[in-house]
């Protein structure tokens, strides 16, 4: 608001008249107010009925309002979203997002698969150290007294090699059956008597210049084969060359082995005594000649002739 002076002459005098006049708005300023205005407009929405155009439903508002209420709106459904996602387990079927569940279980899955490739690895360590045994091939086929597998190298610790109380134990047993066995108190070169595993003509002895390292006893089909000493079954399965094939380990560093048998009548992990039946003769296997038996006999990983501690004839 500004004032603007205006003169006259007038007969008697001079007169001055002030009049006020309004200064011109700003552009910027006309257009705020021009959107307050709208914003705070008050509008009614009304529902009527299609029929007869009856007032159902008014309602007064502003854009004021509407914008507060769809702003709140927003953040309330951002709100829910959030905590959806972060709490609940709704947040599986969101694509990106795996389940607790499913973290665990793939974990999980990974320490088995890890421990199943170490037990691959000892099972194949076994089953080529029972290979080297089954073709005779010594220089590679060295065992220990103790275990099947390979002799631990030169570096490996005393905690490595120390037996487990499991295997104490199960020694321990052996022992105190051993001390009463009547077939063991007599003693031989080896200091133990050998229980012959069946009685038959031999038609083929040990030899170590043809690479025969066992004796083969001539025997009628069907004829119960006995573990010459106690031990634990190592290998009892078929085999395309040998047949059907028994393993056993027993105390002092023996190693028995029984092939070409009919059938078998003692699985892998068994513990057997002396003279208890384990097989069946017969003729199995690529290899087999006829009704025999194919007897091997182990000592520290070396073989020795049967023949020179069991009377088989």
């Amino acid at each position: 608001m500004m004032l603007r002076a205006l003169s006259f002459n007038w007969p008697s005098g001079l007169i001055f008249i002030f009049v006020a006049q309004t200064a011109p708005m700003s552009e910027k300023r006309l257009k705020r107010q021009e959107l307050r205005k709208k914003l705070y407009t008050k509008n009614r929405l009304v529902i009527l009925n299609e029929d007869s155009f009856e007032e159902v439903f008014s309602l007064r508002l502003t854009l004021m309002n509407v914008f507060v209420v769809a702003g709140l709106g927003a953040i309330l459904i951002i709100i829910c979203t959030t905590f959806i996602i972060a709490f609940t387990p709704l947040r599986e079927y969101i694509p990106g997002y795996a389940s607790d569940q499913l973290k665990r279980d793939a974990t999980r899955l990974a320490l088995e698969s890890d421990s199943l490739v170490n037990s691959v690895k000892k099972n194949e360590a076994y089953l080529n150290s029972i290979k080297k045994i089954l073709t005779g091939e010594l220089e590679l086929a060295k065992f220990s007294k103790d275990s099947i597998y390979a002799d631990p190298p030169e570096n490996a610790s005393v905690e490595d090699v120390k037996p487990s109380e499991a295997d104490l134990q199960l020694r321990q047993e052996v022992a105190r059956e051993d001390k009463y066995n009547l077939f063991e108190k007599a003693q031989s070169k080896t200091g133990v008597v050998l229980f012959a595993p069946v009685k038959g003509s031999i038609t083929e002895k040990f030899s170590t210049r043809n690479r025969h390292y066992a004796v083969d006893v001539a025997l009628a089909k069907n004829t119960p084969i006995k573990a010459m000493l106690n031990g634990t079954v190592i290998f009892a399965d078929w085999t395309p060359s040998t047949g059907n094939v028994v393993i056993i380990r027993h105390n002092n560093g023996y190693i028995s082995a029984y092939k070409h048998a009919a059938s078998l009548t003692k699985s892998q992990g068994d513990v057997v005594r002396t003279g208890e039946v384990i097989a069946l003769a017969g003729s199995t296997g690529q290899e087999s000649t006829g009704v025999h038996l194919h007897f091997e006999l182990w000592k520290d990983g070396y073989p020795i002739d049967p023949t020179q501690f069991i009377e088989f004839e």
